[in-house]
């Protein structure tokens, strides 16, 4: 099925994969932020293994898929809270609570997420 130009793979009646990108546009330590299925998604590329969450800090909004990335640790670049990607758990004040984390598969080179 083919949504605005994305490609789509219907799992079930609750959730949808979305191709992000290919995996050779994200490299390994970094991070960016994509709209994927009229959301905000932060895509992390950790030592070749792709990790998906809500892009924006529960602090404040800030963008986490333009913070810097160490290890599984994103670090909102407007103040500082911690996040790790591969959980979404909030890992240091100011943000006080998780972002959620996505399912990500690659295939054939292919990055998707899956959103409910």
């Amino acid at each position: 099925m083919t949504v605005k130009g994305e490609v789509t793979y219907l799992l079930s009646k609750m959730s949808v994969l979305h191709k992000v990108c290919d995996a050779k546009d994200l490299e390994p330590g970094q991070g960016r932020t994509f709209s994927v299925g009229g959301r905000s998604i932060a895509l992390f590329n950790v030592d070749g293994n792709f990790h998906a969450i809500e892009s924006e800090c529960t602090h404040e909004g800030g963008p986490l898929g333009d913070g810097p990335l160490r290890g599984t640790r994103v670090l909102c670049p407007w103040h500082g809270a911690e996040f790790d990607v591969t959980t979404g758990a909030a890992l240091s004040p100011p943000a006080d609570h998780a972002v959620s984390p996505f399912r990500v598969v690659v295939e054939a080179g292919e990055v998707t997420v899956e959103l409910p």
